[in-house]
């Protein structure tokens, strides 16, 4: 095949050190260097699940921030998906999901300590088209 036909992901697990070398880095350095690996782009799925599934996750992060506020954060799946869709288009990655997830809850976020009430806040699909969550909706308290 032609060098061009050839994808960035196939031809990267294949550089070795005097690839780098030749390439401009100092033998020096590159000596230093005792494991040279590449990784592979996220896809949509493993993107969804950096967001949810760990321990300090970034969904989660904004749901405890929120309930500090009273207000309980939800995200739809299909929001869930618009953000790992993003972050596939950008070609950020996982650590693009954070500027992605930033730039959606500012607002929410410096509104939240002002809103008086318990509250309940909904991210769905329209939300992240839109770059901004549309705000908190009061919780009547049961009495």
């Amino acid at each position: 095949r032609d060098k061009k036909e050839y994808s960035v992901a196939e031809l990267l697990p294949q550089v070795t050190q005097q690839d780098i070398v030749k390439f401009g880095l100092i033998p020096e350095l590159v000596g230093r260097l005792p494991v040279i690996t590449a990784l592979e782009d996220l896809d949509r799925d493993a993107l969804i699940r950096v967001l949810t599934e760990p321990k300090n996750a970034l969904v989660k992060q904004y749901q405890r921030l929120l309930a500090m506020e009273g207000v309980d954060l939800e995200f739809t799946p299909e929001a869930l998906r618009a953000i790992a869709e993003k972050s596939v288009q950008r070609k950020t990655g996982a650590r693009g999901l954070r500027s992605i997830m930033e730039n959606l809850m500012t607002d929410l976020m410096y509104n939240a300590p002002s809103f008086k009430r318990k509250g309940r806040c909904v991210v769905d699909l329209q939300a992240v088209q839109n770059g901004k969550v549309a705000g908190i909706k009061p919780v009547k308290s049961a009495k």
